[in-house]
């Protein structure tokens, strides 16, 4: 069971309060408020902590990725890659309708779906 304090510690494992973090802090705090009307105030640790949560995201993803990109004997990760990864791994279900197999264009800049 967790104790009071717990998080305090790992906020000190990543980079600090004032430290370099690899995603822009204001980016994350501004997602999380358009995430619902009812979020209206956060604190400045929490987007640190989901700062973190993203950067093992993407690490993980990455990871998984990248074995579907040695599985086809290549050195460059490609976006098919990546699908076959979520395709693949459970845990990734909820990225399924972004990474269709039907052949869906991804449009980073609005982060929605286009079919060709």
């Amino acid at each position: 069971m967790r104790q009071a304090g717990t998080y305090s510690g790992l906020l000190s494992k990543m980079s600090g309060r004032t430290g370099t973090h690899s995603l822009p802090l204001a980016r994350i705090k501004k997602i999380m408020k358009k995430s619902g009307d009812d979020v209206k105030m956060i604190s400045g640790e929490a987007p640190i902590v989901f700062s973190k949560a993203c950067e093992l995201f993407i690490e993980e993803l990455t990871k998984r990725s990248w074995t579907m990109t040695m599985q086809g004997k290549r050195r460059t990760l490609l976006k098919d890659d990546v699908a076959s990864a979520v395709i693949a791994t459970d845990i990734f279900d909820f990225l399924l309708t972004l990474v269709s197999e039907s052949g869906n264009n991804i449009n980073a800049d609005a982060g929605q779906v286009n079919p060709r």
